[in-house]
């Protein structure tokens, strides 16, 4: 295995490259009438997570995804994706029937209820089940204890959460605050697990809540990162750091299996990011050809040098870093998140298997 400074460096750059400073086709405006034999018709759909499913709740002064030029393909200007337009919530949300929930960060601002019809969003991008950033960033349990505290006031309700679908994103977040406080790579062995067995308790409490169906993302191939890959000039991916992906990966599928064991019905289920962005990449582009991706490594938006990342700006306000002419045309972003045409791409490739899980 590779030395820890590597891996130290790797999941730092991942961390930092969430925008802080230390979203394809539209969503349909209507629902789903049919939805399989079962009569399972989902009204809301409610998400925990990190920056591949944060649709605006982390502050304007840490994320760049509240800076240009993110948010230009979608909705037109930044508005808190980490991305140039619609995300992975966006997607699942469209696929469901329904208009992507609006971001918790909302309801501190008086927001109407009739703007939580369509569920709501909890995910801060940078956060993991543990905390990441100090006290900045509520970690998951914090998450759901948003929620906890809605369905207490009787904004939302246990009968809701069984009609509703759950999305929880883990991109990696919590890696990335163990190795950059000094954790090693051996240590990193030993730290998955810890990791695994609190998203399995997170589950479990979200279950308990009601929910009877709950997403829940397999890590994405880290190693193919845009960050890693600029050291092969954006020609291969990192197979050592994938190894320890596929170790998450495996340890979560253990655990939805034991969690669908325990409650007796299929209630959990994976979203298989590694198979799908791996998918692409190797094709450069969607399996429907309608999307092409030449160089699929190289991100849209990056810092004109290793100082400074998509949307950074110098003391004078002067923009230091540069952006492709075509979003579509590339499947990264930045250096960690898809674009909207990425995630379209992904989305085409799961998009079957969504309707099998959830059976629709």
């Amino acid at each position: 295995m590779e030395s820890s400074n590597f891996l130290i460096f790797f999941f730092s750059c991942i961390f930092l490259s969430s925008g802080f400073i230390v979203g394809a086709q539209d969503s349909p405006h209507h629902r789903r009438e049919e939805t399989g034999n079962n009569g399972f018709r989902p009204t809301k759909m409610y998400v925990f997570g990190d920056s591949y499913a944060d649709t605006g709740n982390v502050r304007k002064a840490l994320g760049n995804s509240w800076k240009k030029p993110y948010g230009t393909t979608f909705p037109g200007k930044p508005a808190g994706r980490f991305s140039d337009g619609r995300i992975l919530t966006d997607y699942i949300a469209s696929f469901l029937g329904l208009k992507s929930p609006i971001a918790y960060i909302w309801t501190k601002f008086g927001v109407k209820t009739t703007k939580l019809q369509y569920g709501m969003n909890f995910a801060y991008g940078g956060s993991g089940v543990f905390d990441t950033l100090g006290n900045v960033l509520p970690n998951m349990t914090t998450q759901i204890g948003f929620l906890e505290k809605l369905t207490n006031n009787s904004i939302c309700t246990a009968l809701g959460l069984h009609s509703s679908v759950v999305l929880v994103s883990l991109a990696g977040n919590d890696y990335a605050a163990f190795l950059a406080n000094g954790g090693t790579d051996q240590g990193l062995q030993t730290f998955i697990p810890l990791v695994i067995n609190q998203l399995s308790l997170n589950l479990k409490r979200i279950q308990k809540m009601g929910a009877t169906k709950v997403i829940v993302t397999a890590l994405q191939p880290l190693g193919c990162l845009p960050r890693i890959t600029q050291s092969s000039s954006f020609g291969q991916c990192n197979a050592t750091l994938n190894l320890i992906v596929n170790y998450h990966n495996l340890l979560l599928q253990q655990t939805v299996a034991k969690l669908n064991n325990e409650t007796k019905s299929p209630t959990f289920f994976i979203l298989d990011l590694y198979n799908s962005f791996t998918t692409v990449l190797e094709q450069k582009g969607d399996s429907q050809g309608n999307l092409k991706f030449e160089t699929p490594l190289k991100p849209c938006c990056m810092g004109v040098s290793e100082k400074y990342s998509c949307g950074s700006v110098d003391e004078k306000g002067v923009k230091m870093y540069t952006v492709c002419s075509n979003p579509k045309s590339a499947f990264f972003w930045d250096s960690s998140h898809p674009t909207e045409a990425g995630w379209k791409a992904v989305y085409t490739i799961l998009k079957s298997s969504l309707g099998r899980l959830l059976q629709f």
